[in-house]
């Protein structure tokens, strides 16, 4: 589904990813993890051409991202993108977010759009509230609205950039238990995340990234009982001791 070969990547001189290659399967679910300033963002806007990248190549579904001659506005249709804070259209009410870009992009009639969107809003639990603004909602339900804004679209992939970060600690659960629906449905999953206890369930393998480079790409197992590098040790004794 995604190939990201030997990426690099620089702003002005310094370099924020370097020669990372990695492959995500259909059906997989990977997580991808890091200290701060490891690059672990910044790969996963490049999957879908968010952030231009100078070296190597990526590969979404047989579509090069980075080829001048692609349509990204196409291609990132068929990528469901779900960000830290939210980014829903604040002046717009809920259901209003879920069915823009289905007209606009997808071409669908409105009352076909208006259904999908609130059979979505049905899964995530927010039927109720398809009516507000994002303003009078609470930040998880906010990235319960992004989660089902985004496969309105009907991606092939779900990228995930740190979706539980800006959440207070209540509120992290009811967006983790969306998103394991998801992954236990099939959904192909990229997720930036520090959230170990959903890798540890949910995910089929693990990226563990550091100063722009893919340190370890292991299955959950091994990383989590036998990290190789010294610098994942390190990562993970001080995240899972807590």
């Amino acid at each position: 589904m995604i190939s990201i070969k030997h990426v690099s990547k620089f702003y002005g001189s310094f370099q924020v990813l370097s020669d990372c290659s990695t492959e995500v399967r259909k059906g997989e679910v990977i997580v991808v993890c890091g200290p701060s300033g490891s690059g672990k963002s910044t790969l996963i806007k490049c999957v879908n051409g968010l952030e231009p990248f100078q070296q190597g190549e990526i590969v979404v579904d047989s579509v090069s991202v980075g080829d001048p001659e692609t349509n990204l506005n196409k291609l990132r249709a068929r990528l469901g993108m779900v960000f830290q804070n939210f980014e829903l259209f604040p002046h717009m009410r809920v259901m209003e977010n879920l069915v823009i870009a289905q007209i606009k992009v997808l071409g669908r009639s409105r009352d076909d759009a208006v259904h999908k969107g609130m059979a979505l809003l049905d899964r995530v639990g927010l039927r109720a509230q398809a009516e507000k603004f994002p303003g009078q909602l609470s930040g998880g339900q906010q990235q319960r609205v992004a989660i089902a804004r985004a496969l309105a679209m009907d991606p092939i992939c779900m990228l995930f950039d740190e979706p539980t970060s800006a959440l207070d600690p209540e509120m992290i659960n009811e967006v983790l238990d969306v998103m394991v629906e998801l992954a236990q449905e099939g959904m192909t999953m990229m997720v930036v995340t520090h959230e170990m206890g959903f890798a540890r369930n949910v995910a089929d393998r693990v990226i563990f990234m550091d100063l722009g480079r893919i340190v370890e790409d292991d299955k959950k197992e091994e990383f989590f009982d036998t990290p190789r590098s010294e610098r994942a040790q390190q990562f993970l004794a001080k995240i899972l001791s807590h």
